[in-house]
């Protein structure tokens, strides 16, 4: 069953990088209490998700946070390892939180999963993102096969 607005996000675990290395979140410290505009993508490196998806919500920051998103997080089915190398390459600093879901158990109990075995990626998370308060989905934007649309940050400030 995929997630819809008004549902609590799951229980799960993500591993995200800090000054001492890989370290693992729960879900409930990613979204209890807060607001968070997360988003979801097929991978690191790859060539929409780098030119333009996580730029978006870099270069969006200041305008996410100022409409009262208190963390900007994105989650890709790539180990933690890969993720801190992505986000060194992209540059994305503190603007945004990467959480890796290495085994994809988060996109699968969201019902966003897909199988890129087609393409040599095996399962991954598909393109979408969520605003999230206080553990609960507020908006959910999922996009079409080969998209990129509805998950930029540009359409999720029209929608704050």
């Amino acid at each position: 069953m995929t997630i819809k607005v008004g549902d609590k996000v799951p229980s799960g675990a993500f591993m995200t990088w800090t000054a001492g290395g890989p370290d693992q979140l729960s879900a409930d410290d990613v979204f209890q209490g807060k607001t968070v505009a997360l988003f979801s993508l097929p991978g690191a490196f790859t060539p929409t998700c780098s030119a333009k998806h996580l730029p978006s919500y870099k270069q969006h920051a200041d305008a996410l946070k100022s409409k009262g998103v208190d963390t900007i997080a994105c989650t890709a089915v790539n180990d933690v390892f890969v993720l801190h190398a992505w986000e060194q390459d992209q540059g994305t600093d503190e603007a945004v939180t990467m959480l890796a879901d290495g085994n994809g158990e988060f996109v699968k109990a969201l019902g966003l999963d897909f199988d890129g075995s087609g393409f040599g990626m095996g399962v991954r998370g598909q393109r979408f993102s969520l605003l999230v308060k206080d553990g609960v989905v507020t908006h959910i934007n999922v996009e079409e096969p080969g998209e990129y649309r509805v998950s930029s940050a540009e359409h999720m400030l029209e929608q704050l």
